[in-house]
């Protein structure tokens, strides 16, 4: 039996400060570790009041849902018995090897190998479950291998708070060299002669801001700082383009990008400017020979367009248009082979994949049938090549990986996801159906639920979100999510502005001065779905992460009744504090989605008004289960913990409250794929007790 006594109050130590000539006092300021930084990389260094508090939680956490203990692992069990253990991915060729992932029965972690392209034995290049042997977190980020094939860039955090250090691996012997590269971005981009990596370095605000070039065999003291990006609100990767001729530089925001190339043949080149940046103008590029093939959002091209520019003088003026701007059809990607180039787009809704012939201009799409469905491109290694790789899936339908070849138009099945379990799709159907806004847009909502599930008002659903930086969530196939399907659950995706999902304008009518359409699109379709008699008000369980967390936060303090349960995954909650503190490793680069509250004071007043922690009020809210983690340097984990805390000290009744913070992890999760499914688990384990089927 809980005891109220033993609920977790956090102490009030009120902080006050004037924006705008406005003041802002914050109760729960003292949560935010001041050495956050440091945090990060040792999360033992964390204050003890504040652990103390956030321990208090999850034991609170683990006492209430104490009587789901026996329905977390039965849940847990189901999931990881849809899982094939020794699966592996199909492998992509390169040269004269093929590469794959692969994992063994019992491993947490991938094992990345390769094998002779024409078969042969295959070759460990790193053992994942070796590698995290002895840590309490492990993941591994990017892995290239170089040109000539003798060795790997790898990359891996240990932390969760992706510092990541980068690696070099000698394939043949398995041996790492002495080369260690900490506070990285990720993985490495080598030069043609394999001499090189190029790499970006993560800066004490956790920003990723310079490119170093490292002789391989050399001490980092030596790196040379190749470019360095001054605008704080910019953030910096590095690639490759397609034909592997040139070293991509992409400084970027939310909204505006530049890029630079080095010849990757030349690699202590100075970068060369492709186009300067111009404030909301976006854009990508490949090669084909003396040709730089351009996606872009530039000149009006709201849903975007592809362009040509000569290498020699690749600036805007020289832009010509090959794939016009079609509104409505929002091309996603582009890639360019040698004879060839394959776009994805989506219209309507629904992706579909474009095949050009170079030579003559000749197009044809592949599409599917379904009424909603994901469908993805795999680049693969290879310039000189016929064949490009794909993969499609629906609610229903497991996912399927296809070789295609663009000439003969032959479709080859390379894998079908397997459910050792069983999974019948003739059980279960898959719907798209749109819920009505109250300024006359329609929001497009996907369905997953059993043929025999009654469309009463009587079944549960789990209505998940996300609607931000334009981020589409696919209909795709979730083994997890049938464990609530199974149950009875209506499992919905409502597709809300913010996100692409009808284009750009989609997008553009959920960020900045538009954001609220985000989460009264939300409330809209689980109103509909409500009306249709999928589900009522009470038995609905909203779900989003991250910024779909804020979403979580949002629709809480804006219609609490119209939801029974919400489970708030790394929610960004406190979106006022956060766009307000430069020194944060997101802040500058989000201005352009959120707002600077800093400078506008018409920004500082719009996000006050719906951020979620400024808006807990006295009211009734629905059962709550938010997450964090310690180390996560995107929504740092103070934001949920001082959400839980002002909820508790004003929410005027009864409903389950609970804060579980990942002492050691981040943004993620749990890094190992089976321990990921106790957090689902968990997850599932609170829906299906707030609907009382647990």
């Amino acid at each position: 039996m809980l005891d109220r006594k033993d609920i977790p109050r956090a102490e009030k130590r009120p902080v006050t400060a004037e924006y705008h000539g406005i003041p802002k006092t914050d109760d729960y300021a003292w949560l935010r570790a001041e050495n956050w930084q440091e945090v990060m990389r040792d999360p033992a260094v964390l204050d003890a009041d504040i652990r103390a508090y956030l321990e208090a939680e999850n034991a609170w956490l683990d006492a209430g849902m104490a009587d789901t203990q026996t329905l977390q692992e039965t849940l847990f069990a189901e999931m990881k018995g849809r899982i094939k253990e020794d699966d592996s991915s199909v492998p992509s060729p390169d040269g004269p090897f093929a590469y794959a992932i692969r994992y063994v029965e019992g491993g947490q972690h991938p094992r990345l190998v390769r094998t002779p392209r024409d078969g042969g034995d295959e070759a460990v290049m790193i053992d994942g479950d070796r590698e995290a042997e002895g840590k309490a977190y492990f993941r591994l980020a990017g892995a290239m291998h170089s040109p000539d094939h003798s060795k790997l860039a790898w990359a891996y955090d240990d932390k969760g708070s992706e510092f990541f250090t980068l690696r070099i691996r000698d394939v043949a012997t398995g041996e790492d060299l002495a080369d260690v590269i900490e506070d990285t971005g990720g993985g490495g981009v080598w030069s043609a002669d394999g001499r090189y990596v190029f790499y970006i370095r993560l800066d004490e605000n956790h920003r990723p801001s310079k490119l170093f070039r490292h002789e391989v065999g050399t001490g980092t003291d030596s790196d040379v700082l190749v470019f360095e990006e001054p605008d704080a609100g910019f953030f910096m990767g590095v690639g490759k383009t397609q034909s592997g001729r040139f070293i991509v530089i992409d400084s970027h925001d939310h909204e505006t990008s530049e890029i630079r190339l080095i010849p990757a043949d030349d690699p202590t080149a100075e970068p060369r400017l492709v186009a300067p940046r111009v404030q909301a103008e976006e854009y990508s590029l490949d090669d084909n020979g003396d040709t730089l093939f351009i996606l872009t959002n530039s000149g009006d091209a709201e849903d975007f367009r592809i362009v040509t520019a000569p290498l020699g003088d690749p600036s805007r003026e020289n832009w010509t248009d090959l794939v016009a701007h079609k509104q409505g059809r929002l091309i996603l990607s582009m890639t360019l082979y040698k004879d060839h180039m394959v776009r994805l787009e989506r219209e309507d809704g629904l992706p579909r994949i474009v095949i050009r012939h170079l030579a003559d201009g000749v197009e044809h799409a592949i599409a599917f049938d379904e009424e909603a469905y994901s469908l993805g491109v795999s680049d693969g290694y290879e310039f000189d090549t016929t064949s490009i790789r794909f993969t499609y899936s629906s609610m229903t339908t497991p996912s399927r990986v296809y070789d295609y070849d663009v000439k003969t138009r032959e479709r080859v099945l390379r894998k079908e996801q397997e459910v050792p379990s069983g999974h019948e799709p003739g059980n279960y159907v898959t719907r798209r159906v749109h819920a009505p806004a109250a300024d006359g847009e329609t929001v497009p909502v996907s369905l997953l639920y059993r043929k025999d599930t009654p469309l009463d008002g009587s079944a549960p659903c789990l209505l998940y979100g996300y609607g931000s930086y334009g981020i589409s969530i696919p209909a795709s196939f979730n083994t997890n999510c049938l464990s609530l399907v199974d149950r009875g659950f209506v499992y919905a995706i409502a597709h809300i502005r913010g996100g692409k999902d009808k284009g750009y304008r989609w997008y553009a009518d959920g960020r900045r001065e538009k954001k609220k359409n985000t989460f009264t699109d939300f409330i809209a379709a689980a109103d509909y779905l409500a009306k249709e008699n999928f589900t009522s008000p009470d038995r609905i369980v909203a779900q989003g992460g991250s910024a779909g967390g804020m979403l979580m936060g949002a629709v809480a303090n804006m219609a609490p009744e119209k939801f029974g349960g919400l489970i708030a995954e790394v929610p960004f909650v406190d979106v006022l504090d956060t766009m307000l503190d430069d020194t944060l490793p997101l802040t500058p680069p989000e201005w352009p989605e959120w707002g600077n509250p800093i400078t506008d004071k018409a920004a500082f007043e719009y996000i006050a008004n719906y951020s979620p922690y400024d808006n807990v009020s006295a009211k009734a809210y629905p059962a709550i289960l938010a997450v964090g983690g310690l180390t996560d340097p995107r929504v740092t984990y103070w934001e949920p913990a001082k959400w839980v805390a002002k909820l508790r000290e004003l929410k005027t009744n009864d409903t389950p409250l609970y804060l579980k913070t990942n002492m050691e992890a981040g943004h993620g999760g749990a890094s190992g794929r089976f321990d990921r499914l106790k957090e689902v688990a968990l997850n599932y384990a609170f829906a299906l007790k707030v609907a009382d089927r647990a």
